[in-house]
């Protein structure tokens, strides 16, 4: 069983930057793909991006590529997602997810509890 625990949310202004961070339970964080995750208020959850278990391949949704960079730490069982120049609508909860496969559909084994990411305009 793995845990997952977001931290790093918070209000911001648009424009500016944030670091969310997710810190995994598990000692073979190194064996799971890890991904990010949002879901705002009325809307479905959706990929944002993820990342493999060596870190050798990520993959963005288009909405944030070349803004939010994910990255990981195996040393440290901690995965990352640097969001920069944020917007109103990048506004929702955060959650990060491991699963054995890398993919960008929602399938994945475990989740945490998610992290409020506010971008006020």
């Amino acid at each position: 069983q793995v845990q997952l625990v977001e931290s790093g949310g918070g209000l911001v202004q648009a424009g500016g930057s944030l670091r969310l961070s997710c810190a995994a339970s598990e000692r073979t964080f190194s064996n799971y793909a890890m991904a990010w995750f949002r879901q705002a208020p009325g809307k479905e959850r959706e990929f944002v991006a993820g990342i493999s278990w060596a870190g050798g391949r990520t993959y963005y949704e288009s909405a944030v590529k070349g803004r939010f960079t994910i990255s990981r730490d195996n040393a440290k069982n901690t995965v990352y997602l640097q969001m920069n120049s944020l917007k109103p609508e990048d506004t929702a909860v955060y959650y990060c997810a491991a699963d054995p496969v890398l993919t960008t559909t929602s399938g994945y084994d475990y989740w945490g509890q998610g992290t409020q990411v506010t971008v006020s305009s």
